[in-house]
């Protein structure tokens, strides 16, 4: 990609997905500008190549199309609209790309408001976690009008693998990936829930997971996440409150439908329960501490500085 013709790139939370997403668009030639209040992930992107700044006031002037990777919609709406929002700083004929798992019926809201100034949205959530962000293979859920995905031009194809443009209107993007929530989140509780009935059951977890991985039982969160738990290794790369929020987006839009949901209902209450044991900022895949507080089951430890150096 020629940088000198190149539209510039912003990317609003340098989280994991974030930082991936940034990295990856440097990767492709693309100019690129970070925005983290965290001076370690700032500075973590200008060893890169990037440029970082502290505030997305900062950013805006900057860039022609922004990716707002943040945690919730009061952040994505604090980055819009707040006081240091990035609408009244943007170029007219800009492009927002709305990242965050979203009720979908507030992306429609943010692209008239946008639109009013000028500024395209495209509300496209992404998936496919921290490995998949760094290597540019994410998959974005998009929809907007011909017009925003125009002046995005193929920045999206820039940090993803795959978009997926799923029609005219805001708020489609974000019903997409409510739905893979739903699936993400009883799939990652299914799959704690499997492991910890083995290892009752006296199954050695590792065999356990080298067949279900290699059976018909096996989902793509299983096989991602069982790893942490036989690593002992709850670092997380999406917190058990990321799916208390998620699930809870999930569960609202389907009340409103009068659309029962009693699996992602029940799911929902093992992620508040191991939120409630004060695991709420651990890995997802911490819901397995829940069943082995009930069942007195002793899970696999973190390895030592000698196991990890043989």
């Amino acid at each position: 990609m020629n940088k000198l013709s190149a539209p510039t790139l912003g990317v609003i939370g340098l989280g994991s997905m974030g930082m991936g997403a940034a990295l990856s668009a440097l990767r492709k030639g693309l100019p690129t500008w970070g925005c983290d209040p965290r001076a370690e992930a700032r500075t973590a992107f200008e060893q890169a190549g990037g440029q970082a700044v502290a505030s997305a006031a900062e950013l805006a002037p900057h860039c022609d199309v922004v990716l707002v990777l943040v945690v919730n919609a009061a952040q994505t709406e604090d980055v819009l609209f707040g006081e240091q929002g990035i609408v009244t700083r943007l170029k007219p004929g800009a492009v927002v790309v709305s990242s965050a798992t979203v009720d979908p019926a507030l992306p429609p809201v943010w692209a008239n408001k946008l639109a009013e100034r000028g500024i395209h949205l495209i509300d496209g959530p992404v998936s496919g976690g921290a490995k998949k962000a760094a290597a540019g293979e994410m998959t974005v859920m998009a929809s907007g009008t011909p017009e925003a995905f125009a002046a995005a031009g193929e920045v999206l194809n820039s940090f993803a693998g795959k978009v997926y443009r799923l029609g005219d209107q805001a708020g489609i993007g974000s019903t997409v990936k409510m739905v893979n929530q739903h699936l993400a989140g009883v799939h990652i509780a299914s799959a704690c829930e499997a492991l910890a009935l083995g290892m009752r059951a006296g199954a050695d977890p590792r065999q356990l997971y080298e067949v279900i991985c290699n059976s018909a039982g096996m989902s793509w969160m299983f096989e991602n996440r069982v790893p942490h738990i036989l690593d002992g290794d709850y670092t997380p790369l999406s917190a058990v409150n990321i799916f208390v929020k998620d699930l809870g987006i999930v569960l609202d839009a389907a009340r409103q439908l009068k659309f029962p949901l009693p699996l992602a209902a029940a799911a929902h209450q093992l992620y508040l329960s191991t939120a409630a044991m004060g695991l709420g900022a651990e890995d997802d895949s911490a819901v397995v501490k829940y069943y082995a507080q009930l069942a007195g089951l002793e899970l696999p430890a973190p390895a030592t500085s000698a196991e990890e150096a043989a």
